[in-house]
């Protein structure tokens, strides 16, 4: 089993699981995704990831976070669950609602759908620019130090918001999304900027989410997978870990128990350097900012 990552107070493995496809559009009845999410656990994967508007629509909020709970309910395993909140899903769209008075009332709701005393890493979903970020930021500070949170965590953030919220609170991860055909969390220098702040990066849709057919059409990943023994899900994902080891944590979403045990095997795996040098080249991966100090 791989070595695991610092998570605000926690220490979880390097590869977690994304809860979304069990509550949105064309998700599975419940008792398959609970048997996906004991699957995964089952498996090694100690990290969940959640949402309070992982759901169809306003009238359905909360639907994930409950179900991961029932999930959890009398299981043995210590396993983190990192939550969000700041946005709403009016008609089934997405729409960033950063109010604070929203955002302290969407914390106590997690509370209660998680059916627990303390959130182990609450998370905001993404900047609503209609309201100030240190407001935004506020509410999760003041959350934390209520002791209704463990952690902080920011998501789909510049860099330069993430330097302003480290100013209000400590921030232990940074959930943007992060794939093969997707680098810029890269390009903009947010893995680089985590990597010098020691914040866990969250890679979401590591595997090209709704359209994560190119991973296993690619014939690149196919080919070097099989020469391996992985697949190429779990070849895209190990290379993704190994462009960041010490902070990138790639957190795949399923809704098939076959798929969690897919991810959950590549945790203890790594890429041959050979292997890293040739999907380099084929992705174009970018040379580091380096925007920090070493």
């Amino acid at each position: 089993m791989s070595a695991r990552l610092p998570l605000g107070p926690f220490h979880v493995h390097p590869i977690g699981l994304g809860a979304m496809p069990m509550s949105c559009a064309g998700r599975p009845d419940e008792a398959t995704s609970i048997d996906v999410i004991h699957a995964a656990i089952d498996a090694g994967m100690d990290l969940i990831d959640t949402a309070d508007c992982y759901c169809l629509d306003d009238e359905d909020f909360h639907h994930n976070e409950r179900l991961v709970a029932k999930a959890l309910r009398g299981r043995p395993e210590r396993v983190v669950v990192a939550t969000k909140a700041g946005l709403r899903r009016p008609g089934g769209d997405w729409v960033e609602d950063g109010r604070p008075e929203r955002l302290r009332a969407c914390c106590e709701a997690s509370l209660r759908a998680l059916g627990v005393e303390r959130i182990d890493l609450w998370q905001l979903h993404a900047p609503d620019r209609d309201v100030p970020w240190a407001d935004q930021v506020g509410v999760f500070a003041r959350m934390r130090e209520e002791g209704k949170v463990a952690a902080v965590g920011l998501s789909n953030v510049s860099v330069a918001e993430i330097e302003a919220a480290r100013a209000l609170v400590p921030v232990a991860s940074v959930q943007n999304r992060c794939n093969p055909w997707d680098l810029s969390a890269f390009e903009d220098g947010v893995v680089e900027a985590c990597e010098a702040f020691g914040i866990t990066f969250l890679a979401y849709s590591p595997v090209n989410g709704d359209d994560h057919s190119t991973v296993g059409s690619s014939t690149l990943l196919r080919r070097e997978g099989a020469a391996l023994g992985l697949d190429p899900y779990q070849v895209a994902l190990l290379w993704l870990r190994a462009k960041a080891p010490a902070v990138m944590l790639p957190i795949p979403g399923a809704s098939r128990v076959a798929s969690a045990r897919s991810s959950a095997a590549a945790l203890g795996r790594s890429l041959p350097p050979e292997v890293g040098a040739r999907l380099d080249r084929a992705f174009g991966f970018p040379p580091p900012v380096r925007r920090f100090a070493r």
